[in-house]
């Protein structure tokens, strides 16, 4: 028969496996914060990118693509993107650049993580 007084508190705390369940958990989620952040850094890398482009208002589909590998010799993080996987259009006569790919990550050896990225960048009345 275990002795417990009443005005005594119930000891509270973590056990060593649930400590080391957290560590698990914690572990994982930088190790996918460390992969995924330069991709989301390269797609606003991107996004700048082609804003800058619109600004600029080149004449020309090529001239948009040439202005982009300007940019791309510039922002060395641009990598996963070329000036030929840029969507160009005109919208009510305004330029609008397109860009969508998608990013593999990989985790861990036989896991992988997929991102698509997507935007756009129109020109301003």
């Amino acid at each position: 028969m275990a002795f417990t007084h009443p005005a005594l508190p119930r000891q509270r705390g973590i056990t060593l496996i649930g400590l080391l369940l957290w560590a698990i958990v914690i572990a994982f989620l930088a190790l996918v914060a460390t992969r995924v952040f330069p991709t989301v850094n390269e797609y606003w890398t991107v996004l700048r990118a082609i804003n800058k482009i619109v600004a600029d208002n080149p004449p020309t589909v090529a001239e948009v693509r040439k202005a982009f590998e300007k940019q791309k010799e510039i922002e060395y993080s641009i990598s996963s993107i070329g000036g030929d996987d840029l969507e160009v259009t005109k919208e009510n006569d305004r330029l609008v650049i397109r860009v969508a790919y998608d990013k593999e990550i990989e985790l861990v050896e036989p896991v992988f993580l997929l991102i698509k990225y997507r935007g756009e960048a129109r020109e301003a009345r």
